[in-house]
């Protein structure tokens, strides 16, 4: 039988409710848009990039924003010591880019558990909370959670309308 990503019953987003509420139920909305994107397809279907040049799959979409998951809610908002889920000194795009072997069912699992962990890891952090971020440059900067919400939010936003586009280059289905 051949592997098909799963059907999602999608959260919807809230519309009453303080902060946290509002922050937490908006970013799981999304997160449900990119799985609800996937929803039906083959791994094969899942690796079709969208338009040459690009590169960029649903799979791989999901692979990221895995990663990115970990990245700023466990590793920089919680302070876990753990290393990225794809990228190499090789490829440090890898979640993106190394699709053509990956396997979409574990791929899912591992951003499932991905997006549980980092509820884990700030279920108990205020949205004050801060920490340091030193970029690539050296330059630090101070952040809170509540930018991780928002950046968050506004991350899967963004890769939300990429995904649009690649679904309906694979099968002509649209919609939110």
């Amino acid at each position: 039988m051949t592997w098909r990503a799963p059907e999602i019953d999608r959260s919807h987003e809230p519309y009453v409710g303080d902060e946290r509420t509002m922050l937490e139920g908006w970013l799981d909305y999304h997160r449900d848009t990119l799985l609800h994107k996937c929803a039906g397809l083959t791994a094969e279907q899942l690796r079709t990039a969208s338009v040459e040049p690009s590169t960029l799959t649903l799979l791989g979409l999901v692979r990221h924003l895995a990663d990115v998951e970990r990245w700023w809610f466990r590793i920089r908002a919680a302070g876990q010591d753990l290393p990225g889920l794809y990228a190499g000194d090789e490829d440090p795009d890898a979640d993106l880019n190394a699709v053509a072997d990956a396997d979409p069912e574990a791929a899912f699992a591992t951003f499932r558990a991905e997006v549980e962990a980092a509820r884990g890891a700030v279920a108990d952090l205020p949205l004050d909370h801060t920490f340091a971020r030193t970029r690539r440059d050296g330059r630090g900067d101070e952040m809170n959670l509540r930018w991780v919400y928002v950046h968050m939010i506004e991350e899967y936003a963004r890769h939300n309308g990429h995904a649009d586009l690649i679904r309906e280059r694979i099968d002509g289905v649209t919609g939110d």
